[in-house]
């Protein structure tokens, strides 16, 4: 990959980070935060969930936009909010009033992801879009392998609201990186000017589109797996097995490097097989470590279940930069609608395996396990499903 396609991957992997920062940084300090603003577990767990939704809705938005006025300026506008949230979340004094600035902080944030996947579909061709990926990927491996890290260090040495210090920091520095270094990729002439009832047709095609649902939800529904293993994790993890906030951290950067080696490894396969076959092929591991997840939490062991968090979270490394090369290839000018679609499915997902834990008190192993095994099985099933439907 020539070197500059390796620097606009650091650039776009910056953006694609600001979701899981967002997300993981902050999970050491759920007991903490509990504590000081007198909220109960599920509480704290709800401004995880909140955020989850906030990346969902915002998508919606910015995807049209971006196909419309270009990818910089939704880029520069996003931003601005993140950052302006994150200083508000620094300043809470409710848990209530945290969910709504962490709905804020989401809908700011959730412009890199659309952004970053819209850029990549601009500049690179099939294989070249699950190479960019898989190195974007390493920013998303890297982040939750720093983020709980980092945020237990400030936990322990700041307090939590350092943690939103630190990301309303990174978003104004972000901002200033973009708008220096980051090119605009669409040109004026493959812009859309849609209005919004052909923005909701633009939607409706692509739901359509049973070979777009089935790349999207391949790699969409393994993410609730994911989600779920963000959520129900500091409380398994800290609470019942007993780990301080900085083991916790280790912990789960442990698991995350397994995201980072898969998306490597599948950036090397991709020279020399088709990626729909090792789309295939990923599936098909990931739903049997979801499975694997199941039998570590009844073993109540923590050894097994680390190794099991490490299997899912690999192959999740493996299928996300290929479903999304892969839902991403025919679309276009539709690129920043699709990109926009496929996070919103994400994280929508996300969203309802928040409240679904919820709905256990937030502290339920099996209801964990039992829903990460449901994503992995149900994201193979719905592909070849959909596959076979539209061949």
């Amino acid at each position: 990959m020539p070197e500059h396609y390796r620097r606009l991957a650091a650039l776009l992997g910056a953006l694609t980070a600001l979701g899981p920062l967002g997300i993981d940084m902050y999970l050491p300090a759920f007991p903490a935060m509990g504590h000081e603003l007198g909220a109960s577990p599920a509480a704290i767990q709800r401004t995880l969930a909140v955020f989850l939704l906030g990346m969902a809705a915002g998508q919606l938005v910015y995807g049209p936009l971006s196909d419309r006025v270009g990818r910089r300026l939704p880029l520069f506008l996003g931003m601005v909010v993140f950052t302006l949230a994150s200083v508000g979340c620094a300043l809470a004094a409710s848990a209530e009033a945290l969910v709504w600035l962490r709905l804020a902080q989401a809908l700011g944030g959730c412009v890199g992801v659309v952004v970053a996947r819209a850029v990549v579909r601009d500049l690179c061709d099939e294989r070249g879009a699950v190479r960019m990926m898989s190195m974007l990927m390493l920013a998303m491996g890297a982040a939750p392998i720093l983020a709980p890290m980092l945020g237990g260090w400030l936990l322990a040495a700041l307090g939590w609201r350092a943690i939103f210090w630190f990301l309303a920091v990174y978003g104004a520095l972000a901002l200033l990186v973009m708008h220096r270094w980051l090119p605009e990729s669409l040109p004026l002439e493959n812009r859309r000017r849609d209005g919004l009832g052909q923005v909701m047709l633009v939607y409706l095609t692509l739901l359509k589109d049973r070979r777009f649902l089935a790349h999207a939800l391949a790699g969409a529904l393994p993410m609730a797996g994911l989600f779920a293993y963000l959520v129900g994790s500091p409380n398994l993890l800290m609470v019942v097995h007993g780990l301080g906030p900085v083991e916790y951290g280790m912990a789960f950067g442990a698991n995350a490097f397994g995201l980072i080696l898969a998306s490597q490894v599948i950036a090397r396969l991709v020279r020399r097989r088709p990626p729909a076959t090792l789309l295939v092929g990923a599936l098909s591991l990931l739903s049997l470590a979801g499975l694997g997840v199941v039998v570590a939490v009844l073993s109540g062991a923590l050894v097994p279940l680390l190794a099991a968090f490490f299997l899912y979270l690999a192959f999740m490394g493996s299928v996300l930069p290929l479903s999304s090369a892969l839902a991403m290839a025919p679309m276009g000018r539709m690129a920043g609608s699709a990109s926009a679609l496929m996070g919103t499915i994400q994280f929508g997902i996300g969203a309802v395996t928040g409240a679904v834990l919820g709905a256990f008190g937030g502290t339920s192993a099996l209801a964990m396990g039992v829903l990460i095994a449901i994503a992995g099985c149900s994201g193979l099933l719905a592909h070849l499903g959909l596959k076979r439907v539209a061949s």
